[in-house]
């Protein structure tokens, strides 16, 4: 991207996707929503909230359907960053459980899903990357990128390419160099023309790369899809063994 420095802070505010199902992690999730289960030694969602907390981010909404009360009950006491809940009586998809909650954001703001589970490198910060990269006078969205090819323990989908400019472009047939991690920022006004029910976020990413608002940052540490049991259980797994050998 650009050479020129830019003056930019970390946004304040996030969004944590936690409403979903999870029937593809089934039997874990029978009893359990999927952002509370644990990988490594603390559950997903929380990971990402400290990580949130840590570079300065004050509020969270998370929204909430499937076991509502559960992460309800799991977040009451979390501070640092201070949680608030949108529950929805009826699931509204990636991009409607946003716009239910659009009234808390007035400025660009991180997105995250609650099963979004990352390591930084020693080199990078993935959530201040995006902050410094953030650019509201060309971007409508930064998205973080996992190169395909690093993925060793979850399988990886080409989500995306990248141009020289940065700029990201959706691969339908899925064959691009990069999965996309769903972590992001956005700019609040692309909500203004979305639906007031359920949508996919997806709509919205493909408005931005054809107003040439959708940019990309490649993520330089390890980021893990986890989709299935056996995702979970190779996670865990690989994680213990690296902790043992540390």
């Amino acid at each position: 991207m650009s050479d020129t420095p830019k003056k930019n802070t970390n946004p304040d505010k996030a969004f944590i996707l936690a409403a979903g199902f999870g029937k593809r992690l089934r039997p874990y999730t029978n009893d359990m929503p999927k952002p509370m289960l644990k990988v490594g030694d603390k559950p997903m969602i929380d990971s990402a909230l400290d990580k949130l907390g840590k570079i300065g981010v004050k509020e969270c909404v998370v929204n909430t359907h499937y076991k509502a009360k559960k992460i309800a009950n799991h977040l009451k006491n979390k501070t640092n960053p201070l949680v608030k809940l949108s529950f929805e009586p009826e699931i509204l998809d990636t991009g409607g459980g946003i716009k239910n909650a659009i009234t808390h954001f007035t400025a660009p703001f991180f997105v995250l899903s609650g099963d979004s589970v990352w390591e930084d490198s020693p080199k990078q910060n993935s959530l201040n990357t995006l902050a410094k990269e953030w650019d509201e006078k060309k971007m409508d969205i930064l998205i973080l990128l996992q190169p395909v090819s690093t993925m060793t323990l979850t399988h990886g989908v080409g989500d995306y390419d990248i141009d020289k400019q940065g700029r990201a472009t959706r691969s339908p047939d899925q064959t691009g160099q990069y999965m996309w991690t769903s972590i992001r920022i956005n700019a609040p006004h692309i909500f203004e023309t979305a639906p007031n029910n359920s949508f996919s976020y997806l709509q919205l990413l493909d408005e931005a790369q054809n107003k040439g608002r959708l940019y990309a940052q490649i993520h330089q540490g390890n980021w893990h899809h986890i989709s299935t049991p056996e995702d979970l259980e190779t996670v865990n797994n690989a994680l213990k063994k690296s902790q043992t050998s540390a």
